[in-house]
């Protein structure tokens, strides 16, 4: 299903099913249903025709015609589905002739014309009128003559990655922009005067301060005692800003939620008492909000803090400033030689720049963009496919679409007029998949399987050829969304796989704008009225109830909800859940964050009436009991349990739910009962504890598992036995996670010698388990793993052969290693790891690792914990860090056992000194284990 037309795509392989010889249909009937299917066909190819052209640039009366057929074809998909459940959900084949009075009494409901309400043949008549009505008024609206663009498909751009560290480096391109901020920070500081210093980067949105302030974040944070990066964005409370800030100075913990802001703000400032700090606080829209945030930074502090905002605002930016001493950083675009220099980067490669043939132009698009980084990004990005350059013809054409806007009124609705350039370009299962994200709050970090699960459980996502995997083929969307910069990705804190995304303030406003104009996402508040009469509503967010200013946050009633397919609820937006029973044709109930706690019996009751749920998301709700009826959800293809660390056994009735796709617990494993077995569907089962065999064997009946995360609580020999078995039937399997819970680093070798994984194998992590060499399936041929990018393991003893095969993979990009012993005191890196951009290596004692010249040419994030190697009384060298080209973050603990003090200090001086005259000029950490007290002997 996608929005430009409706639910046809999916209705018709239903009523193909109605034909099927299950539902012994009249011969009168299925000549109805075949009719039906021919003429939503051609409905269908003419939907897609509209949805290429521009919604501004439709005629008036095609893009009713259009809306009406897309409501049409959803009532028609309800009123099948609600059949189809119930047949699938019936096992008594003497009761065909009910299901059909069933589906005529449904059907009646939407056509209230229908004359007879006991015959099939006259609600299948019924339905045909109406639709060849709409037909009819197709061919009186032209629709036909409007001509399709053909969208090229397009894969994974692996510049992707590069991108964001090219924009990141770009904003202050030779040192200008960054350096000019920085000289803000700097400014008045001297020995006598430490006082806390406050900037505020004013500008509007699209500039680029977030990613300016976060390069000079990044630059500098290594110079304070603690730091903390916190985005805020609109309707922001105080209290979420403060546990934010306390979480990133390192303070976590459930009881932080119980404080009020009085008590949050006197824990915060303890906490940066005596402390040199560097705290960002970005995206700030509320006068109040930030003189009640500035109540947490003591003017007291001698130590010379930096505080950092960003606000689109000038008169909340005056606000943060309004002391004496404190600076406003007006944000200015891009000059004409940095827009360029971006610009030609986006779409050329480095080495060549931008062709003749294609100055005059670019200057001319350039010069529509005015210099606002997002606008030159967002247009570069249609200017290429295939990581292909498009022909000038198509250049010229996008000039004269965009417009004269950003050169003389630099602002939010122009900008949107060039965001919805980039929009239509999209194909269409695209565009669907992006004004979903409308459906989250501004500024939320949007997990990337949460959204993606949630696409194929509303049937956006489509098979598009056999063996293919739903969410494979879901991610190749996302990828492809990042790729054209309508969503941010955010990688992980390895900085190697892409973990979730947000979407830009921006390309919100502009889906947010268009979800609005066709009824596709309905935000609800709790603060009025306004939505209460909308019928049709579809999609339903629920989000910001906020209890300080007096909301009350009660069920939604005059609400109809009786065609909602998606809700998603935030915070105490709880409080707006309309009635389950009131929700018949739901498929995606997202509760995640909402806390139920001990009152998910009243919450999540009548759970089991939701028959059409696709996706149940309950992460991190504090329920500590899986509900029953669960069970009775037969088309339930997503369980997400994750982050409730109260649950610890898994309800039977989840054994029953032979569709379900995906299930999450993850932090907390959890008890599973028997019946694993049933489970065929599977393709991710994160954080499960196993300790029954029974159970084990079971497991190699999930053909089609993907992912897999495991803890055994007690892993005898018997066991490994029958999990080396389970895994060698599951032939899809791409990432395993293994540890052993509390137990003491065990042994798994059979499972290094006995198992080959599959080709596919991405990702292998058992860095809690030992494995007393490599294991054998790395040994024996490096090249078979020709997908592994991630690799977390230890081995008992290593040696240098270990260090060259695991170099020969060829696709690794995150390898961390530990090993308990070493054959000899010094690992050294000659070459190999192509692809490697983050390293991890834990030695033993006394053991060290060197990087010689060619080694690890992509590694960005390198992490040591080794020791300090003496040779002739003296302390060895810099570890040959300066061989490492890409290098952008280190840390190292150097264990100073058997070693003198000053011996030690020449060792970490040494390291520290290479770093610091590194080209690339890393952060850094190093450290010494133990501690030198302050009076030691040197």
């Amino acid at each position: 299903m996608d929005l430009a037309t409706g639910a046809i795509g999916s209705l018709l392989p239903k009523l193909f099913e109605l034909l099927a010889d299950e539902y012994k249909l009249p011969k009168s009937v299925k000549e109805g249903v075949r009719s039906l299917e021919k003429e939503m066909k051609s409905m269908h190819a003419a939907l897609r025709k509209v949805a290429e052209v521009p919604r501004g640039q439709l005629d008036e009366q095609v893009r009713l015609w259009a809306a009406e057929v897309r409501e049409l074809s959803f009532d028609m998909e309800d009123v099948v589905d609600k059949f189809l459940v119930r047949a699938d959900d019936d096992s008594e084949p003497s009761t065909n002739t009910n299901k059909l009075k069933l589906l005529i009494e449904k059907m009646a409901n939407f056509f209230p014309k229908l004359k007879t309400r006991h015959q099939i043949a006259d609600a299948i008549k019924d339905i045909h009128k109406q639709v060849q009505e709409v037909a009819n008024r197709r061919g009186r609206y032209t629709v036909d003559n409007i001509v399709a663009r053909i969208a090229p498909a397009t894969t994974i751009d692996p510049r992707l990655k590069a991108l964001y560290t090219e924009v990141t480096e770009l904003v202050g391109i030779a040192g200008k922009r960054d350096q000019e901020l920085m000289n803000f920070l700097s400014e008045g500081d001297s020995v006598s005067n430490k006082k806390l210093k406050i900037v505020s980067v004013v500008g509007f949105g699209g500039l680029g301060k977030t990613t300016l302030v976060k390069t000079v974040y990044e630059k500098i944070k290594t110079d304070f005692d603690c730091r903390a990066f916190i985005p805020v964005g609109r309707n922001a409370d105080a209290k979420k800003v403060f546990m934010d800030i306390l979480h990133d100075l390192g303070m976590q913990g459930s009881h932080l939620t119980e404080l009020d802001e009085r008590q949050l703000i006197d824990i915060l400032r303890e906490r940066l008492e005596n402390k040199r700090y560097l705290i960002v606080i970005d995206d700030i829209w509320d006068e109040k909000l930030w003189e009640i945030i500035n109540l947490a930074f003591s003017r007291s502090n001698n130590f010379g803090s930096r505080l950092i905002t960003t606000t689109r605002i000038v008169s909340v930016s005056k606000v943060c400033c309004s002391s004496t001493g404190h600076s406003i950083y007006q944000m200015k675009p891009l000059s004409d030689d940095d827009s360029k220099t971006l610009f030609h980067k986006r779409i050329f490669s480095q080495e060549s720049g931008c062709p003749l043939e294609f100055e005059e132009v670019s200057t001319d698009i350039l010069k529509k963009c005015g210099g606002v980084p997002l606008a030159i990004i967002t247009i570069a990005s249609l200017l290429t496919s295939d990581q292909k350059v498009k022909p000038k013809d198509e250049w010229r054409s996008l000039l004269k679409s965009i417009g004269r806007g950003l050169t003389e009124d630099p602002s939010v609705e122009e900008m949107l007029r060039i965001l919805s350039f980039s929009y239509y370009d999209l194909p269409s299962h695209l565009r669907t998949c992006l004004l979903y994200l409308s459906m989250f709050p501004e500024d939320y970090f949007i997990r990337k399987d949460r959204v993606i699960w949630m696409w194929i459980a509303e049937s956006f996502v489509q098979c598009e050829k056999a063996g293919a995997s739903l969410f494979e083929i879901g991610e190749t969307y996302f990828n492809e969304l990042a790729n054209r910069n309508m969503i941010q990705p955010v990688y992980d804190y390895r900085g190697t796989e892409v973990e979730a995304c947000r979407v830009h303030d921006m390309v919100l406003d502009l889906i947010s704008s268009l979800s609005r104009e066709d009824n596709f996402v309905t935000v609800m508040n709790g603060t009025g009225d306004s939505m209460s009469s909308q019928i049709n509503i579809r999609r339903m967010s629920l989000q910001n109830v906020r209890k300080e200013e007096g909301c009350q946050a009660t069920p939604l009633k005059s609400v109809s909800t009786l065609q909602v397919r998606s809700i998603a609820t935030f915070g105490l937006a709880i409080g707006l859940m309309p009635p389950f029973l009131s929700l018949v044709v739901l498929r995606v109930l997202d509760l995640n964050g909402c806390d139920i706690g001990e009152h998910n019996h009243l919450i999540l009751q009548d759970l089991g009436s939701l028959l059409h749920l696709r996706y149940l998301g309950l992460a991190r709700t504090g329920i500590s009991v899986v509900p029953e009826e669960v069970g009775k959800l037969q088309f339930l293809q997503v369980l997400d349990l994750s982050g409730n660390q109260r649950i610890k056994e898994l309800t039977s009735a989840v054994m029953k739910l032979k569709r379900l796709m995906c299930l999450l617990i993850e932090y907390g494993c959890v008890w599973l009962p028997d019946g694993l077995g049933n489970l065929t569907s599977m393709e991710v089962l994160r954080d499960i504890t196993f300790d029954s065999i029974s159970t084990v064997k079971e497991l190699g009946n999930m053909k089609r598992l993907r992912e897999l995360g495991i803890e055994f609580d007690n892993l005898s020999l018997e066991l490994e036995e029958a999990f080396v078995e389970s895994l060698g039937k599951l032939s899809n399997i791409q990432s395993l996670e293994i540890s052993c819970g509390a137990l003491p680093i065990e042994s798994i070798d059979i499972l290094g010698e006995r198992w080959v994984p599959p080709g596919s194998l991405q990702k292998f992590v058992a860095i809690s388990n030992k494995f007393s060499t490599l294991p054998a399936w790395i040994r024996r041929n490096p090249s078979h793993l020709s997908k592994l990018f991630k690799l977390e393991i230890c081995v008992d003893q290593v040696g240098q052969e270990c260090v060259e095969i695991l170099g020969r993979l060829p696709a690794l990009r995150s390898l961390y290693f530990s090993s308990l012993r070493q054959s000899g005191p010094l690992l050294v890196v000659v070459g190999g790891f192509p692809c490697l951009t983050s390293f991890g290596w834990l030695c033993p004692p006394a053991c060290e690792i060197v990087f010689q010249a060619g080694a690890m040419p992509k590694a960005e994030r390198v992490a040591l914990d080794i020791g300090v190697r003496v040779t002739n009384e003296e302390a060895a060298g810099d570890l040959g860090m300066g061989n490492l080209p890409s290098l952008r973050h280190v840390g190292v603990t150097l264990s100073r056992e058997g070693v003198a003090v000053g011996q030690a200090k020449q060792a970490k001086a040494a390291l520290e000194n290479t770093l610091r005259v590194h080209p690339n000029s890393p952060t850094f950490g190093i450290y010494l284990y133990p501690e030198i007290p302050a009076d030691a002997d040197v």
